[in-house]
């Protein structure tokens, strides 16, 4: 079993900054490395989109909308997974969700929900103009 736990979302004015966290708990019987990581979003009526995906190689894959202004990063150490948001924009505001996956068979990440099989609960980022 695999379970995620994501921190650090809040309330911010334009322009501003946060830094989302997932610590990632591995339960006895999973021997599965998670090769593919990533951070999604989905606002009230859209459809969950992909921000940003890394693999285990640290090679990542942004969303247009927020490059530039976003870098995902991992600590392996401490088994969690960050994203630092910065110049954060009213269109920004979502529920923000770390996702985890082995990922394809030839070792590709793909910033695409339906290709991640594990989900945090989500935390919520507002950002007000």
């Amino acid at each position: 079993q695999v379970q995620l736990v994501e921190s650090g979302g809040g309330s911010v004015q334009a322009g501003g900054s946060l830094r989302l966290s997932c610590a990632v708990s591995l339960y006895f019987g999973y021997n599965h490395s998670l090769h593919c990581m990533g951070w999604f979003r989905q606002a009230p009526g859209k459809v969950r989109e992909g921000v940003v995906v890394i693999d285990s190689d640290g090679a990542t894959n942004y969303a247009d909308s927020v490059k530039g202004r976003f870098t995902i990063s991992q600590d392996n150490a401490k088994n969690t997974l960050y994203l630092q948001m910065n110049n954060l924009k009213p269109e920004d505001t979502a529920m923000y969700y770390c996702a985890a996956d082995r990922g394809l068979s030839d070792g590709t990440c793909v910033r695409s929900q339906y290709l991640f099989a594990y989900w945090g609960q989500g935390t919520q980022v507002t950002v007000s103009s």
